[in-house]
C-alpha cells in the first residue's frame, strides 16, 4: 500500500506545480530527456537524433516549406504542423523565424526547439540563377557535404580481449572476441537544396574485425542511401536504405516511436514519406526501394525490401530468434551475421482534404527459413512460418481544438487489432488525451510498432489518459495513467496479468534562465513470484517508484549548472523493499568561445538491478549515451567539443566509474576484473 501512497503525495505535491519539457531551447536537452524514459528503444531514439541532427545542418526556408516537410520534425504534433501551414499562408512572406511565436496551438517552449530547423528565405520563384538539377557538376558544387569520423575506446581490460590457449579455445571458442578494442564509424551525406539526399554509413563495433587478412571488408557494417524529392508526380524516391512508417504502425512502423511521456501531446502519428536510414543502428530498416507518388489528394507509397539479417537457427534450420544487436564479434555471432534473408514489400494509398485524411495500407513479408520459435505457453499464438500479411485502413480528423485517430488492421490469420485517440486542445497549454488499444493474441505484425506497453502489438488491451495544462503563470503540469491488461501469458508470467502506468511531471519556471523540475513515476505490474504458502510461483504484482527534482540555471556568459536528485524503490509482494538514490552535477559551457564542454559528477548507492538509476550526462555530438547503474560508487564523466574552424569541429569525451562494493564489473566477455571502468569517445565533423 505504500507505494500507492508514495504516487499519491507525489501527485498531491508536485500536481498544482508542474511542465511538458524543460524550459530549455535545445532540442538535444529535450531528446536527452526521452532517453530517460526505460521504455524507449535506444535505436529509435537515435534514428530521430540524426534526423533532427540533419535538419538542423539544413536548415528549411519558412517562406516555402511544406507540410510534408513539417512531418518530418518528430517534435511537432498533427495540429501544430496544420496550424504553421495555415500561419505561413495568411502570412507569407515572413520576415524572421521569430514570427513563429504567434503561431496558434503552437508553444513557446516549442517554438524554442524548433527555431534552430528554420531560417527566412526568398520563395523559390523569386530567386535568380538557382543551379540546374540536372547538371551533375551542380549537385557537388551547391550541395552540402558532410563528413563524420568516429573512434571510441575502453581501455580497461575486459575478458574478451584476454590471451587464450589454443586448447582452451578449442574448448571454449566463444570466450575470445576476433577484432581489436574500439568502435569505429565512417560516414558521408550530400544534401542539395531538398530535391537529393545521399550518402553511406560504415561502423564496426568493439570486438568485431577490422581490415584483417581473414576479415577483408574492413568495416562491418555497411549502408547506402539516396533521396530524390519533387520530380513531376514522383514525390519522393527512396533507394538503398531508409525507413517507413503507414498510419498509427498497426502494420508498418520502422521510424521513431517515444515513450508514453512523449505521446501526452503529440499521440497522432501519421503515414510519412521514407526517410534516410543514416544510423548505425544494424536493423529495423529497409534495403531496397521505395516511391511516393502524388496525385493531388491522394498519394501512393509502394516499396520493396530484400535484406539479409542475423538470426538465431535450431539443428532443425528453424528461425527461432532474430538477433537485432548488430554484434558480430565471437565465433557464434559471426557465425549468424546474415545468416537468413527477409523480403518485404507493401503500399499505402492515402488521401487528404483539408482536416481529414484516410489510408489504406497492406504489407507482405517473407523469410528464406520457416520462423519457427521454440514453443512455450507465452507464445503458443506467435507467428509461425515463413510468410505473414497484413492490411490496415487508418484516418485521422481534425476540428478547431480536437484530433481524431485510428487505425483498424488485420493480419494473415483473420484476427483484428484497433487502435483509436481523440485530443482535445482547447488552449495552447492545456490538451487532453485519451487513447485506447486492443491487440489480440492472435495479431501478429513482426513490423508493427505502436503506442503499447509491450514490446509486441499483441496479447495487449489498454486505456490512456493524458493531460497536459497550465493552472496558472510559471506552472504546468503533464501527466497520464494508462490502464492494460494481458489476457494471456507473458514471458515470465503464467497467467493473465494487468499493469498501472502513472507518470507526472513538471516544471516551476524561477526566471526565464532558471527551473525547477519534479518527475514522478509509478507503476504497477505482475509477474511470476515466490508465494510463502505455495511451492509454486504464483502471479504477483510488483511495483517500481521513481522521482527526480532537478533544478537547472543558465548564465549569461554560457555556464549553466544542473542538479539533480533521483530516487528509485522496486517493490514486490512478500519480498523486502529494494532503494536507489543517485545525486548528480552537470556544469557545462556553451558560450562563443570556439571551447564547449560539460563537467559531470554523479553519486549512486542502489541496492539492486531492480532499482537501477539512469546517468543524464551529455555525450558526444551525433551520440548517444546513457547508462544505468546499480551498487555502490561514483560516476565522472568530461566532454569537450572545439571548433577547430566554421567548418571543422572536433570533440571528445571522457567517462570513468569506480564502484566501492563490487571487484567485478560485467559477465562473461564483457567481465572487467576491477572496480572501475574508463570510456573514451572521440568525433570529428567536417563540413563543407
Amino acid at each position: 500500500m505504500k507505494t500507492k501512497y508514495c504516487a499519491c503525495i507525489c501527485y498531491l505535491i508536485f500536481g498544482f506545480t508542474c511542465n511538458i519539457c524543460a524550459q530549455t531551447g535545445n532540442w538535444r536537452e529535450y531528446i536527452m530527456q526521452l532517453t530517460e524514459e526505460e521504455q524507449v528503444d535506444p535505436d529509435a531514439i537515435d534514428n530521430m537524433y540524426e534526423e533532427l541532427l540533419y535538419l538542423e545542418n539544413n536548415p528549411m526556408n519558412l517562406n516555402e516549406v511544406s507540410q510534408e516537410q513539417l512531418e518530418r520534425l518528430p517534435i511537432l504534433s498533427a495540429d501544430e504542423v496544420t496550424s504553421i501551414i495555415q500561419f505561413i499562408k495568411r502570412n507569407r512572406p515572413l520576415m524572421t523565424i521569430y514570427e513563429l511565436r504567434n503561431v496558434p496551438y503552437l508553444k513557446f517552449n516549442t517554438v524554442q526547439l524548433i527555431l534552430p530547423f528554420f531560417y527566412v528565405g526568398e520563395p523559390e520563384k523569386d530567386r535568380i540563377g538557382e543551379p540546374d538539377i540536372k547538371k551533375t557538376k551542380n549537385i557537388i558544387k551547391y550541395g552540402r557535404h558532410e563528413i563524420q569520423l568516429r573512434f571510441d575506446k575502453t581501455p580497461t581490460p575486459r575478458a574478451g580481449y584476454g590471451e587464450f590457449t589454443d586448447s582452451i579455445l578449442e574448448r571454449y571458442p566463444n570466450r575470445e572476441y576476433q577484432g581489436e578494442n574500439f568502435y569505429t564509424s565512417l560516414r558521408y551525406s550530400l544534401k542539395y537544396n531538398d530535391k537529393i539526399e545521399a550518402g553511406f554509413t560504415a561502423e564496426k563495433d568493439a570486438g568485431e574485425p577490422f581490415l584483417k587478412p581473414s576479415y577483408p571488408k574492413g568495416y562491418d557494417h555497411y549502408g547506402v542511401h539516396f533521396i530524390l524529392r519533387d520530380v513531376g508526380k514522383l514525390s519522393t524516391l527512396a533507394l538503398g536504405d531508409y525507413r517507413l512508417s503507414f498510419g498509427q504502425g498497426l502494420v508498418l512502423n520502422n521510424d521513431f516511436s517515444g515513450s508514453k511521456s512523449w505521446g501526452i501531446d503529440n499521440i497522432t502519428k501519421r503515414t510519412l514519406s521514407p526517410k534516410r536510414h543514416f544510423s548505425t543502428a544494424e536493423s529495423n530498416f529497409f534495403r531496397g526501394g521505395a516511391a511516393v507518388f502524388d496525385f493531388g489528394r491522394f498519394s501512393l507509397t509502394a516499396f520493396y525490401s530484400n535484406k539479409s539479417i542475423d538470426t538465431n537457427i535450431s539443428d532443425e534450420g528453424y528461425i527461432t530468434s532474430f538477433k537485432v544487436d548488430g554484434l558480430h564479434r565471437t565465433k557464434s555471432e559471426i557465425e549468424k551475421k546474415k545468416n537468413s534473408s527477409e523480403q518485404v514489400t507493401g503500399a499505402n494509398l492515402n488521401f487528404r482534404r483539408n482536416r481529414f485524411q484516410a489510408g489504406i495500407s497492406g504489407l507482405y513479408h517473407n523469410y528464406s527459413r520457416i520462423f519457427n520459435p521454440a514453443k512455450r505457453d507465452y507464445n503458443a499464438y506467435y507467428l509461425r512460418g515463413s510468410e505473414n500479411f497484413n492490411a490496415s485502413i487508418d484516418y485521422s480528423y481534425q476540428l478547431p481544438g480536437f484530433i481524431f485517430a485510428g487505425e483498424t488492421a488485420i493480419a494473415k490469420n483473420g484476427a483484428v487489432a484497433t487502435i483509436n485517440s481523440a485530443q482535445y486542445r482547447p488552449a495552447t497549454d492545456m490538451s487532453f488525451t485519451l487513447l485506447y488499444r486492443y491487440f489480440p493474441i492472435t495479431y501478429n505484425a513482426l513490423h508493427a510498432q505502436a503506442f503499447s506497453e509491450g514490446s509486441r502489438i499483441q496479447n495487449e488491451n489498454g486505456l490512456f489518459i493524458g493531460a497536459v495544462f497550465k493552472p496558472f503563470k510559471r506552472f504546468m503540469v503533464n501527466t497520464y495513467m494508462d490502464f492494460v491488461r494481458f489476457p494471456w501469458k507473458k514471458y515470465g508470467v503464467d497467467g493473465p496479468s494487468k499493469a498501472l502506468d502513472f507518470y507526472l511531471r513538471g516544471t516551476y519556471t524561477l526566471s526565464q534562465q532558471s527551473f525547477l523540475e519534479a518527475r514522478c513515476k509509478f507503476k504497477m505490474k505482475e509477474k511470476n513470484l515466490d508465494h510463502p504458502e505455495h511451492e509454486n510461483k504464483s502471479v504477483l504484482p510488483y511495483t517500481t517508484n521513481k522521482l527526480r527534482i532537478r533544478y537547472n540555471r543558465e548564465f549569461d556568459n554560457g555556464w549553466e549548472l544542473r542538479s539533480t536528485a533521483d530516487f528509485a524503490q522496486y517493490s514486490a509482494r512478500y519480498q523486502p523493499d529494494e532503494n536507489g538514490i543517485m545525486i548528480s552535477q552537470n556544469i557545462g559551457y556553451r558560450g562563443e568561445r570556439q571551447l564547449k564542454g560539460d563537467a559531470y559528477l554523479a553519486w549512486f548507492n542502489t541496492e539492486t538491478y531492480n532499482s537501477r538509476l539512469y546517468s543524464y550526462e551529455r555525450n558526444i555530438l551525433s551520440t548517444f549515451y546513457m547508462p544505468f547503474f546499480y551498487g555502490k560508487g561514483i560516476r565522472l564523466a568530461l566532454s569537450a567539443k572545439y571548433e577547430i574552424t566554421s567548418h571543422l569541429t572536433f570533440s571528445v569525451k571522457a567517462g570513468y566509474t569506480n564502484y566501492f562494493n563490487r571487484d567485478v564489473i560485467g559477465s562473461g566477455t564483457e567481465q572487467i576484473n576491477g572496480n572501475s571502468r574508463t570510456d573514451i569517445f572521440t568525433y570529428l565533423r567536417w563540413k563543407f
